[in-house]
């Protein structure tokens, strides 16, 4: 089976496409370029993962080409809590996209049930809706004790950890239980 996975330069989505690689699954990262500084360990991150499993190169991403845009237009329509749900949605978009493109029959994330705002069960099914692909979340049951432990036997957690500069974008208060019509009509104002 082929995927591509969404990567970011964090704890999570390393370990997800590790779970995956381990049950023979070939892997195309896709990574949403914010700064060098997170690029660079997602690089890294990327070369240590090759060991476990067929894993690409990264596709990379221009997060501002469609990111910033769309989130500049939901503040004009004051629905900044929405922004992580949202950017999580453009991305699993583009990832589904790219998934077509490239024959892959699923998209993987590091998605854990609860630990973010764009993860609550509410959150995770408004943005599943961005994709036709089937989302696997090999995470969605850990917490997060089990996956930095997976994270340093596998050698990213290092990387991970290490200081980076935070998301500019997110709101002081993210909306937790996104309502799927409500989510609708921002999307038909957005696009």
């Amino acid at each position: 089976m082929k995927a591509v996975a969404l990567l970011s330069s964090g704890i999570d989505s390393p370990v997800a496409i590790y779970l995956m690689l381990r049950r023979g699954v070939e892997i195309t990262p896709i990574h949403f370029r914010q700064d060098s500084i997170k690029e660079e360990k997602a690089s890294e991150i990327v070369e240590i993962l090759k060991r476990y499993g067929k894993l690409s190169d990264p596709i990379i991403v221009n997060f501002s080409e469609e990111h910033v845009p769309a989130f500049e237009k939901l503040r004009e329509l004051g629905k900044i809590k929405y922004t992580c749900v949202l950017c999580k949605w453009l991305m699993l978009r583009k990832a589904c996209r790219i998934g077509h493109e490239i024959g892959a029959s699923a998209i993987i994330t590091g998605d854990s049930l609860g630990q973010v705002a764009s993860q609550t069960l509410d959150n995770l099914m408004v943005v599943s809706t961005a994709s036709d692909l089937p989302i696997l979340r090999p995470l969605i049951g850990l917490d997060k004790e089990e996956i930095v432990r997976i994270a340093k036997e596998i050698g990213t957690f290092e990387i991970s950890s290490r200081k980076e500069p935070p998301c500019p974008f997110t709101p002081k208060y993210p909306v937790v239980r996104a309502s799927l019509g409500e989510f609708q009509k921002i999307l038909q104002d957005l696009i």
